[in-house]
């Protein structure tokens, strides 16, 4: 598992940087304002997590079950946020928005919050 974090930490970081890049430059042109900052919360928010899988890579032994449901969470979460962003918003400007996507951006915000809950709660158990 922590092999798992550290990989995919390092493959959204990579993807994280390409995307930006592609946003900033190629999509900028064919993107409303409101699009382009929805797409570019997906990055932000894509970034935020694989510098998290990655600190947490390195400094956990993710033994414990509940360790290992934050990195899924993470992982789960990012996914179905900021890939269902990037399909909405690359959808929507070619006037055919993939509606079916809107509702899974929420369900990856709910794994993104459960793997705080569940990173705080493993620094509340290492206090008591």
């Amino acid at each position: 598992m922590v092999l798992l974090s550290q990989v995919i930490g390092a493959l959204f970081g990579l993807l994280g940087i390409i995307f930006g890049a592609f946003g900033a430059h190629r999509l900028k042109k064919s993107f409303t304002q409101d699009q382009m900052a929805s797409f570019e919360t997906g990055v932000k928010y894509q970034m935020y997590h694989a510098l998290v899988l990655l600190m947490i890579g390195f400094n956990f032994n993710l033994e414990a079950k509940f360790e290992q449901y934050m990195v899924l969470s993470f992982i789960l979460g990012t996914m179905l946020f900021s890939f269902s962003i990037y399909g909405l918003c690359l959808s929507a400007s070619k006037g055919k928005k993939l509606k079916l996507l809107g509702p899974i951006t929420p369900l990856g915000g709910i794994l993104l919050v459960l793997g705080w809950i569940l990173l705080l709660y493993s620094f509340i158990d290492t206090l008591f």
